[in-house]
């Protein structure tokens, strides 16, 4: 951490030093470290200095919560970038060399599959297995495609209605 950012996190109470030298520096101990490696890996999760000091000075804070709430918080800004990739996509048209270089929709998903020699009962199959052991993951997946919510929870129900 630069020296800056030390400074800043004692001025805010995220981070204080153990101790000070007889220069008047400041003194960190092995414990000091071990929140500063915590706190550069909430960081790196995206988390507020808030939500860190929260975790790291309340006895109350259960991390596992502010994390969970991180997560769905990434979840939403995932879906609202897929959604602005889309409306881009659409708005450059079919001419635009960057059109289909960095996202699939579910029409060319589809046709890979049946490239592969997947026909509708295998592609089923393929959906009952991917939501029972991946929910979220199927989700995400399902909208990354381009699916509205509406089609989503459909595929969603079909694949928990059916057993393989």
């Amino acid at each position: 951490m630069s020296r800056s950012t030390l400074l800043y996190y004692d001025k805010i109470n995220l981070l204080k030093p153990s101790g000070r030298s007889q220069a008047n520096y400041r003194l960190y101990s092995a414990s000091d470290l071990e929140a500063m490696e915590k706190i550069s890996m909430y960081r790196s999760a995206g988390l507020s200095l808030e939500n860190i000091s929260e975790i790291l000075n309340s006895e109350q804070t259960d991390a596992s919560n502010v994390l969970e709430n991180r997560l769905l918080e990434l979840h939403r800004e995932m879906a609202s970038l897929r959604e602005q990739q889309r409306n881009l996509i659409s708005l450059l048209g079919k001419d635009s060399s960057l059109r289909t270089t960095h996202s699939m929709d579910k029409d060319q998903w589809v046709k890979i599959l049946r490239a592969t020699g997947m026909n509708d009962e295998a592609m089923h199959k393929w959906h009952i297995e991917f939501e029972r052991q991946l929910p979220e993951m199927h989700k995400d997946f399902l909208e990354s495609l381009g699916c509205d919510e509406e089609e989503v929870k459909r595929i969603r129900a079909w694949s928990r209605s059916a057993r393989v």
